[in-house]
């Protein structure tokens, strides 16, 4: 039937020229982006997967930064702790020297005043063993935590190791002196068993940051797991999108001279009443 109130052909044209006009918006998109995923509407449920995972790998990037912490005071405590032992050894030369009975009192004074100023050096390094407010050696904390997984249920704990003067790891007193060779005798064996004690600090301490280190380089593992896996779900193929998109420009044009052909039919009409 020949009519001018409805071009079918044009309606099918301009179908398909929509049809193609969004597909090729869609792959300008995902040039532009480098996503075949960039919202919900372009694949609800990769998109709800690949947000969860996301919210993961910021999770672990925030782990790092607690593990970081959590590291850089132990290094702290550990240096300080390390410090006090090469101070501890000194304290034992000069008190084992002490405890010599042939030593004249002066020569045993000397060794004394340098006995005093190792002790008070031990202090100013505990007191000074501090980052970012934290000292882990001076019973001013039980334990530091650091978290150990992207929802924060898990920690791991460091527990504090008291260094001071006169406590449980460090039993020299803080005003250890000696006057006497058995004064000094008696300091000697102070300081051995506060070197045993602060060994076993040491240790606990060591133990601790290597597996902070340990964990560490997990979460970074894991972190990188989870963005490669973020891409392989949402990433476009640049090399196939750019071959459609050449495609679809092609289809684009020959979509609109189609329309066009389509568009000039009705005037086929005047030549019936010529």
């Amino acid at each position: 039937m020949a009519t001018i109130n409805t071009n079918a052909g044009a309606m099918v044209a301009l179908q398909n020229l929509n049809r193609t006009n969004m597909e090729l918006e869609q792959t300008q998109a995902r040039i532009n982006t480098g996503l075949a995923v960039s919202s919900a509407k372009d694949n609800g449920g990769i998109f709800a997967i690949a947000q969860s995972m996301r919210a993961d790998v910021a999770g672990y990037a925030a782990v790092r930064n607690s593990i970081d912490l959590a590291v850089s005071t132990t290094d702290v405590a550990l240096a300080a702790g390390e410090a006090i032992s090469d101070l501890l050894v000194e304290m034992k030369e000069k008190a084992l020297a002490g405890a010599d009975t042939s030593l004249d009192t002066a020569s045993r004074t000397a060794l004394n005043e340098d006995f005093k100023a190792l002790r008070d050096q031990v202090s100013t390094i505990i007191s000074n063993a501090e980052f970012n407010g934290t000292n882990l050696i001076n019973n001013s904390v039980t334990s530091i935590s650091a978290l150990a997984n992207s929802d924060g249920s898990n920690t791991i704990t460091i527990l504090d190791e008291n260094l001071s003067l006169g406590g449980g790891v460090v039993t020299v007193a803080a005003t250890a002196s000696f006057g006497t060779a058995a004064a000094a005798a008696t300091q000697v064996s102070a300081i051995e068993t506060s070197l045993d004690n602060l060994n076993a600090s040491l240790a606990r301490l060591g133990t601790g940051a290597k597996a902070l280190e340990i964990h560490k380089t997990f979460v970074g593992k894991l972190s990188d797991a989870l963005e490669k896996g973020i891409g392989n779900l949402v990433d476009a193929d640049l090399a196939k999108e750019s071959a459609r998109l050449q495609s679809l420009q092609v289809k684009q044009q020959l979509g609109i001279q189609a329309l066009s052909i389509a568009n000039s039919a009705p005037s086929s009409i005047l030549g019936y009443f010529r």
